[in-house]
């Protein structure tokens, strides 16, 4: 999928027959209590969600007066239109802090065409220097995909030749490449992510960590102790299960169990940003998304 509408799709599909592979609540987060006070963290939502009638400039400026200091932006092949994201973020004050790759569904890493993962790897070292340009810190990048074509071998091995490929312009540029679980049939487990990422021995490998991708195979609580400082970014979204399908819902009112993310979030220290992944909405619609961040995770 090689749009932001499509990645959108992919997460409404109807899901049934899935095992419950997730493990119980980590003891660290329940030996450790509720802790009150501020999550120091940076609340953010991704671009797509602000109206697409709106002109660049005034999509920043909703962010900024609906509550939100970070965006997460798309990989911008255009310089020009690159600048002009950069321009109208830094006017209303928001910081662009991490990319959106747009390659990687339609042209994984994973691919045994070559002409494909050659697509894939443009997208990403467009998407590295899109990063720099904007002064973000990552690029958050789906690694593989397993389907009747790739073995879940075949996509580990495959995709972490192409990323270590991308190493050197990660450290040219001073990003992380930050490796998100989402549903692709890889990297079903904590322990799991942790060992792919570890495998490259490199500080410019992490995770990215989407909150409601797990709740179909886990707990988000327990990916978060696991992942640990391996963690760079984090997704909100929310998903409740009725029936054999997976409903996205706004924030609060899914299975996601937030005193025990917010309470992982602090056991591990984590202090990045908190960026929404949701639908598209009006000012009132992300005002409230705004209040029910603070509500859920940074203020409780």
């Amino acid at each position: 999928m090689s749009s932001e509408a499509s990645r959108r799709d992919f997460l409404r599909l109807t899901v049934a027959g899935t095992a419950a592979l997730g493990a119980l609540p980590s003891a660290l987060g329940a030996a450790a209590g509720q802790s009150s006070g501020k999550l120091p963290v940076e609340k953010g939502l991704v671009y797509s969600m602000l109206p697409e009638k709106m002109s660049v400039a005034d999509r920043f400026k909703l962010a900024r007066d609906t509550g939100f200091k970070v965006v997460q932006a798309p990989t911008t092949p255009d310089q020009g239109g690159a600048e002009e994201l950069k321009k109208a973020a830094d006017a209303a004050g928001i910081k662009i802090d991490s990319v959106m790759n747009m390659a990687h569904w339609k042209y994984p890493l994973s691919s045994s065409d070559p002409a494909d993962v050659a697509k894939g790897m443009e997208g990403m070292r467009i998407s590295l220097h899109n990063a720099k340009l904007w002064g973000a810190k990552s690029v958050l990048l789906v690694p593989a995909v397993v389907n009747p074509k790739t073995s879940y071998k075949e996509a580990w091995v495959r995709s972490q030749r192409e990323i270590r490929k991308l190493l050197p312009l990660a450290e040219e540029v001073k990003v992380v490449i930050s490796i998100e679980e989402v549903w692709n049939k890889f990297l079903l487990s904590p322990l799991e992510m942790a060992r792919y990422i570890d495998e490259f021995h490199s500080s410019w490998v992490k995770a990215w960590f989407d909150v409601g991708n797990v709740v179909l195979y886990g707990y988000p609580q327990d990916w978060i102790h696991t992942l640990g400082k391996r963690i760079s970014n984090v997704h909100l979204k929310d998903f409740k299960v009725t029936h054999s399908c997976f409903e996205w819902v706004d924030l609060g009112d899914g299975e996601v169990m937030w005193p025990a993310v917010r309470q992982a979030l602090i056991d591990t220290g984590y202090s990045g940003s908190v960026i929404c992944e949701l639908k598209t909405g009006d000012e009132a619609y992300l005002r409230d998304l705004s209040q029910r961040i603070d509500r859920l995770l940074i203020q409780a």
